[in-house]
């Protein structure tokens, strides 16, 4: 399990009682597009950067142009993931979606763990203005398209509806085409509730490429060279090892443990996926799989499996009859009642 304490780096849960998400309580799970998972887009720093950023790798070229307010930061993106998680719940309902969302301000900021105070509300209209002036062009795949294009992260923000004092009640934002197709063609994963509690923005994206990497698969292993390009951090390699090094020593990264490993390496491993006494839940079947993606249409199934697999642990390891019978009822009842 992740250390959740704010000692070890975890925010706290700033609205412990809420609902998750206005609409459908588990259709909406923050939800991320897997292109900007997979590629660095958004700055990793605290203060205005006003880098152009250019990157490459295995045939995906992307160049980022800030705005005189600096580049879209990582914590900026909690919009995108907000307006993303939402699209996803009314596309996974059967309503028509479309690039502009009218949203509440307020029911954003608790979604993604901030601060409802005055200078909550102007960090988000900052965010909100560095969004539409960051520039991209690349060649990027979504949807099972790739053009070279230039956009920005929204095309537009508008405030719908203030407040006497000024401060933003709704908002309406269109999405760039680039990211809606992404939605349309539900090439998105689904985060940890708890990325919003991470403080480093270099966690999130540590984060993010895990959880894009590991996928199906146990874990994912690759070298710290890479792992320093495809996080987008601009420390050089000894620092950025060491950050590394940091946060294993923490180990409160969500859904993942981290451990270093000879030849320059850093292995991420899904927790729950490996079991450490010798008994060990059997792979499930696809019937199982398909059994269960029907019951919870839109939500990653194999994050729902981790999920199970570590509630079976904690659970003291029960004896099952049939682990595909087990794993159906625990979704069934996971979306009935409310996680487990």
């Amino acid at each position: 399990m992740a250390n959740t304490s704010p000692a070890f780096g975890l925010a706290p849960e700033r609205h412990p009682t809420r609902d998750f998400f206005v609409c459908d309580i588990f259709a909406a799970l923050p939800k991320d597009d897997m292109a900007s998972m997979e590629h660095p887009i958004f700055s990793l720093s605290t203060r205005p950067d006003k880098r152009i950023l250019n990157y490459a790798h295995n045939g995906t070229e992307i160049t980022v142009v800030p705005s005189v307010k600096g580049l879209a930061t990582l914590h900026d993106k909690d919009i995108l993931i907000y307006c993303i998680s939402q699209l996803m719940a009314a596309l996974n309902a059967g309503r028509e979606i479309s690039r502009k969302l009218t949203l509440k301000a307020h029911d954003l900021l608790v979604a993604t763990n901030r601060e409802t105070s005055g200078d909550g509300y102007k960090r988000l209209r900052d965010a909100f203005e560095r969004l539409v002036g960051t520039r991209i062009t690349t060649n990027m795949e979504t949807g099972g398209h790739e053009v070279t294009t230039g956009f920005g992260l929204i095309e537009s923000w508008q405030i719908v509806r203030a407040s006497k004092g000024g401060r933003m009640v709704s908002v309406s934002v269109v999405l760039s085409e680039w990211l809606f197709r992404a939605v349309e063609s539900k090439s998105v994963l689904t985060l940890s509730t708890d990325y919003f509690r991470l403080r480093k923005p270099l966690e999130r994206r540590i984060y993010e490429l895990a959880r894009k990497h590991c996928g199906r698969q146990k874990s994912w292993r690759v070298s710290v060279e890479v792992l320093l390009k495809k996080s987008g951090s601009a420390s050089p390699r000894r620092v950025f090892r060491k950050m590394i090094r940091d946060m294993i020593a923490a180990d409160h990264l969500p859904d993942y443990e981290m451990s270093e490993e000879e030849g320059d390496l850093i292995r991420f491993t899904a927790r729950g996926a490996v079991l450490d006494d010798g008994l060990q839940l059997p792979p499930l079947s696809s019937d199982a799989i398909e059994a269960a993606r029907a019951l919870a249409p839109g939500l990653d199934i194999y994050v729902l499996e981790a999920e199970w697999r570590e509630y079976w642990m904690r659970s003291g390891k029960p004896r099952l009859r049939s682990a595909d019978a087990a794993f159906v009822g625990f979704v069934k009842a996971r979306g009935e009642g409310g996680r487990k």
